[in-house]
């Protein structure tokens, strides 16, 4: 099937087992691994398991409950945009199948922030949910902040955390990062709104592969020096190297952004250089690339807090977070066994905690 035809059939089907009494707790049974040492206290919140979702499969929100049954940890939605928006014209998704890479130049399809709003609505205890939020396309460039103030400000008590998507066009070439002062002219209205409310919703940065390392430490730096809690790395690429797919073939399906494997050793770069800019102090969550438990392990071991899968789960099928999971058991125990402080009653060992 076309790749679009076929993740709205896997949509349509989740929403149905959804729907049906016990459908969840049969997709629990199926598929969910669960286990303390999975757990993880990430910028204020209690996740699962470490192994997310990213943005870009459950747009809209219509099937974060059921994708958590699973076996994700978290569930990030979106991108969210005030508008519904239709994206660019298909075909616009395209599998390479030699790579287990996708390409795509959605142009960030999306039913708007009203129907987001209706999805999260509902009650949604003890699944974390992520909101991606973007700029509607059309939207003139004084007025951007405005729109990502708008899907943040309705959003702010349904979702869990935030991620701003800086990338808004899938259809671009070019990956530039914004100017600092840009940059903070669509957070800081978010930080202002944050500050007069009574809970608290931490906000991430997703920042893209094809940054110079010069421009992700200064994204790391923004990070540093303002009330971000964090930064999602990466998003997808517009570079084509290194592939197997041969080039008449990807002429053939044109401009896009390429997530999947290929995209694995610059999305470890830029989480250990962020991770290192930031002397591990700042949580990350790591994108790009992760289909197995060695992908996991090493993107931890690059310094991130979480994982996120895309490609990883369409090439990989609905069991594989419960198989990531159940890969990480042993280590995740081990270690917990080994952390475990050994003091003397008489005399107790305060150790010193660092917090943002």
């Amino acid at each position: 099937m076309p790749i679009e035809r076929a993740h709205r059939a896997v949509i349509w089907l989740l929403r149905l087992v959804g729907w049906l009494p016990g459908g969840r707790w049969l997709l629990r049974k199926s598929y969910a691994v669960e286990h303390p040492s999975l757990e993880r206290e990430v910028f204020g919140l209690h996740f699962k398991n470490p192994i997310g979702l990213a943005a870009g499969f459950d747009v809209n929100g219509d099937i974060f409950r059921e994708l958590e049954a699973m076996g994700f940890g978290f569930v990030e939605i979106g991108t969210v945009t005030p508008k519904p928006q239709s994206g660019n014209p298909r075909p616009r998704v395209f599998r390479l199948q030699r790579d287990c890479a996708t390409i795509n130049r959605l142009g960030l399809p999306n039913l708007g922030l009203e129907y987001a709003l209706n999805r999260l609505r509902g009650d949604h205890r003890g699944i974390i949910v992520g909101c991606n939020i973007g700029c509607n396309l059309e939207t003139p460039p004084e007025k951007v902040p405005a729109d990502y103030l708008k899907v943040f400000r309705n959003l702010y008590q349904y979702a869990d955390y935030f991620t701003v998507n800086i990338n808004c066009d899938n259809g671009t070439e070019e990956s530039v990062a914004p100017s600092t002062e840009r940059l903070m002219q669509i957070l800081n209205p978010l930080f202002d709104f944050r500050r007069g409310q009574n809970q608290y919703r931490p906000i991430l940065l997703k920042i893209s592969p094809d940054l110079t390392n010069e421009e992700v430490d200064r994204m790391a730096d923004v990070m540093i020096s303002t009330p971000l809690d964090g930064i999602v790395a990466v998003s997808g690429t517009n570079r084509r190297t290194e592939l197997d797919t041969s080039i008449a073939a990807l002429a053939k399906v044109g401009s896009g952004r390429l997530g999947g494997s290929p995209l694995r050793k610059r999305a470890l770069e830029v989480v250990r250089r962020v991770h290192d800019r930031a002397r591990g102090t700042y949580p990350i969550i790591g994108v790009g690339g992760i289909f197995s438990p060695d992908d996991v392990r090493a993107m931890l071991d690059a310094g991130a807090s979480l994982v996120q899968l895309y490609s990883g789960f369409i090439y990989e099928g609905p069991r594989v977070a419960g198989d990531l999971c159940r890969a990480m058991i042993p280590a995740a125990e081990s270690v917990s066994t080994s952390a475990e402080p050994v003091s003397s009653p008489a005399e107790p060992t305060d150790i010193p905690t660092t917090s943002k």
